[in-house]
């Protein structure tokens, strides 16, 4: 979790899942040494585990410092081989931090075999609540201040394991680890500095003459630093028309993790200063139409609210998710922005904006969703496969109901080309109108597109003539692009902003005529509408277009190439070769040690191990996902679905060893079948049930999931301990390996199941691990 969110300011988040994943190889890595080493570390259990444990805490910080220094760049991964040098490297010294903890794990379970389900038990209960503590450590200090406290916990627990009840004075040999974590606690500041990438936007800011840092936040939702610049002010206004003549106010920039800027623009109560907000293509919706009601998705630094403002909207909401973005803007700058004028008819609200629009029965004249993400990180492709709930089809039919009967729907994006994001969208709107039971969704649609940015409009009615008249007025005067609305004539497209050809007007057409399946299966880009169950809005990526991408290698091609998707690809493999590597190596340690009938009996818990592996991961990765919309915060739906299940889980391996301990090995089998049903049980219901529960605050929410997951869990908690204890009794030499198999299907599935969700979505991902924990149980479980 806490490597998650340092990753994310030091590069993208994306990667960060990468990353972290094949980290995980260091558990692989555990298994597979500690099978050699085994018996010399039993024997020596107390100071191993002190060593290991100290050694965990020392080499979180150090290898996270080594990682900062190296020149890794992930938007030069395609052309420079070097980079995938670094990347190796990065995760190789990620994986050094986990092997110390796994090793501490599993040689507790070589130790005390007997006891497995009791360890299994308080290890799972510890990550549960460490994955909901770190979120509170980051909300109260910076992330290298949190990576501390977690270091001085690893040599804490080697204090811990070092005393001895029977020696007189058996605190004394706990005092070097304490001393060592108090002064890891103690290291200085400047020592432990993040390196962001050069190539975020806030590391090329700071680069312009006259920039500064105005102030800088940290907390769970981010890193949050706010610069200005004298010299060479800040002039943002995505989207701006070339005809515009107005210079706008003075400016603040907001960077989120080094990203953005979003500006925070000087308001003091002449709306004819923010005359330049009319002049972006987000501007048209309030051309269409007088709004009196709106809703702005993002605060940002408040622009969409300006450009509401001078709109003269009566009311605005305004949803953001950033309690700490809320509390910069219209908080401690509140005089630049001019909160005082606006407060009036403005509110702010802190939560996710889908959450916010299904909580209530409220009716708005025009949503508004506008440019949410980076430019910076939508060019180079880095969101390919993040997880994205706001362009949904699900999410726009959300939007259209909560439209009053004239309303419209806005949603702006930055232009990519050859065209992806807008045609997607467009195709989204197109299915979601189908959907609501609309026959003709083209009389609903416009879309236009200047330089940089495009807008698509969609009308709960449909578009009239003399909407589409003010269309054609607003988009002239300001040289955008007509790309379509209904009527549109073939020359009235592509005549300001030039293309080789007019993509946008030909794929809107497409996309709403009788063969538009032919044509998004065709396209050169995936553009098919986004689900909750496949929520990648930003994976553009098809396999049929990268010979031709790789074609253009010297001539930019790569440009063209959304990173997300092919990296993790790449990634797989890698992590399959790694761990094929360390699974298989100890296998002719083993059979020297143990006679030729026994060698099937390998086979059967590298395939019990490996499956219950894979399979637990793509249930825990999948519920993740199910969640987040309902609880409607990110960051702390990952802590608490991950706490829900860890500690549930940890319950269930405490219940676990009394089925040991009674000799009872054959209850797995109902208990696999309870989880397999619970899972196919879940698939209908939890929709229903999640649907069904209405407005009710993030607390409420939290503890309706925690009891959903409960039963769930519970039995996920009993295969990897019944079996392990199975292991112990009948060949102790392999509890090691049985571990590392385990760690290595963690790694594997935590990248395939990322993979198979954006083919097949999350509802089939669950499906397929039923059937692995069933192939895994008949074929690999053995209670004779």
């Amino acid at each position: 979790m806490l490597l998650i969110r340092l990753f994310s300011i030091i590069q993208w988040h994306h990667f960060a899942y990468m990353i972290i994943s094949l980290a995980l190889l260091g558990y692989g890595a555990s298994g597979t040494y500690l099978t050699f080493v085994r018996s010399r570390w039993v024997s020596g259990f107390r100071r191993y585990f002190a060593i290991n444990a100290s050694l965990f805490g020392l080499s979180s910080i150090v290898c996270f410092l080594l990682v900062q220094r190296l020149p890794f760049n992930t938007l030069e991964m395609f052309w420079d081989p070097a980079q995938w040098l670094f990347l190796m490297l990065s995760y190789l010294l990620l994986a050094i931090p986990f092997f110390f903890a796994a090793n501490c794990i599993c040689l507790t379970f070589a130790r005390f075999g007997g006891q497995i389900p009791l360890i299994y038990a308080y290890d799972l209960v510890g990550a549960g609540l460490g994955a909901l503590g770190i979120i509170l450590l980051l909300s109260y200090m910076s992330p290298m201040a949190t990576l501390q406290w977690v270091a001085a916990l690893g040599l804490l627990a080697a204090a811990i394991a070092v005393v001895d009840r029977q020696f007189r004075y058996r605190w004394s040999r706990a005092v070097p680890f304490l001393s060592l974590a108090v002064v890891l606690l103690m290291l200085p500041g400047h020592w432990l500095e993040l390196r962001p990438s050069s190539y975020k936007a806030l590391s090329q800011a700071l680069q312009v003459k006259g920039t500064r840092v105005l102030e800088e936040t940290s907390g769970a939702f981010g890193v949050i630093t706010l610069t200005e610049n004298s010299v060479v002010p800040l002039r943002i206004a995505p989207g701006l028309s070339l005809n515009n003549v107005q210079e706008p106010p003075n400016q603040l920039g907001i960077y989120v993790d080094g990203e953005g800027p979003a500006a925070v623009t000087r308001f003091e109560g002449e709306k004819d200063a923010l005359r330049y907000l009319d002049y972006q293509t987000s501007a048209l919706p309030y051309h269409l139409l007088n709004p009196a009601r709106v809703l702005v998705a993002g605060l940002g630094g408040g622009s969409g609210i300006l450009q509401a403002s001078l709109h003269n909207a009566v009311r605005i909401d305004a949803v953001e998710l950033n309690p700490q973005l809320i509390e910069l803007v219209v908080g401690r700058h509140a005089d630049f922005l001019g909160w005082d004028l606006l407060k009036d008819t403005t509110h702010i609200h802190q939560g996710e904006v889908r959450s916010h629009i299904a909580a209530g029965d409220q009716r708005y004249d025009l949503i508004q969703v506008s440019l949410v993400d980076s430019a910076s990180a939508a060019s180079g492709g880095v969101h390919g496969l993040s997880e994205d709930y706001l362009y949904t089809l699900e999410a726009i039919s959300e939007y259209l109901a909560h439209l009053e009967p004239d309303g419209l729907l806005a949603v702006t994006r930055w232009l990519k080309l050859p065209p992806r994001d807008g045609l997607k969208l467009f195709a989204t709107a197109v299915e979601a109108l189908r959907i609501a039971g609309i026959e003709e969704p083209g009389h609903h649609l416009v879309l236009i597109r200047g330089w940089n940015t495009s807008t698509l409009v969609v009308g709960r009615k449909p578009i009239t003539d003399q909407q589409i008249q003010r269309l054609i007025d607003f988009s002239n005067a300001r040289s955008f692009d007509l790309a379509y609305y209904p009527g549109i004539r073939p020359g009235q497209a592509n005549v300001y902003n030039l293309l080789p050809r007019p993509y946008f007007y030909e794929g809107t057409l497409a996309l709403l005529g009788s063969e538009s399946r032919s044509f998004m299966d065709g396209y050169k880009f995936d553009i098919r509408p986004a689900r909750d169950d496949r929520p990648y809005f930003f994976n553009f990526f098809k396999w049929s277009s990268l010979p031709e991408i790789l074609s253009l290698y010297r001539q930019g091609g790569f440009s063209l190439l959304e990173l997300g998707y092919p990296v993790l690809v790449l990634t797989l493999l890698q992590a399959l070769v790694i761990s094929g590597v360390l699974i298989l190596i100890p296998l002719g340690f083993i059979r020297q040690r143990r006679s030729d009938d026994d060698a099937p009996g390998s086979w059967r818990i590298l395939f019990y191990f490996f499956g219950i592996g894979v399979a637990f991961m793509f249930i825990e990765m999948a519920f993740i996902q199910k969640f987040m919309p309902f609880l409607g915060q990110p960051i702390h739906a990952v802590a608490i679905v991950l706490c829900g299940f860890l500690v549930f889980s940890g319950i269930g391996s405490r219940f676990a060893s009394r089925l040991v301990n009674g000799g009872k090995p054959a209850a797995l089998y109902p208990v696999v079948a309870a989880l397999i049903a619970i899972v196919l049980a879940y698939l209908w219901l939890l929709p229903l049930i999640l649907a069904g529960l209405g407005d009710m605050g993030f607390v409420p929410k939290a503890a309706i999931t925690l009891t959903l997951i409960a039963p769930l869990a519970f039995c996920m908690g009993m295969p990897f301990p019944l079996g392990l204890s199975r292991v112990s009794v009948r060949a102790p030499g392999l509890v090691p390996w049985a571990w590392g198999i385990n760690g290595c299907a963690s790694l594997i599935s935590a990248i395939l199941a990322t993979l198979l969700s954006v083919h097949i979505g999350f509802d089939l991902v669950l499906i397929s691990a039923t059937g692995i924990y069933l192939a895994a149980v008949l074929l690999g479980y053995r209670v004779d």
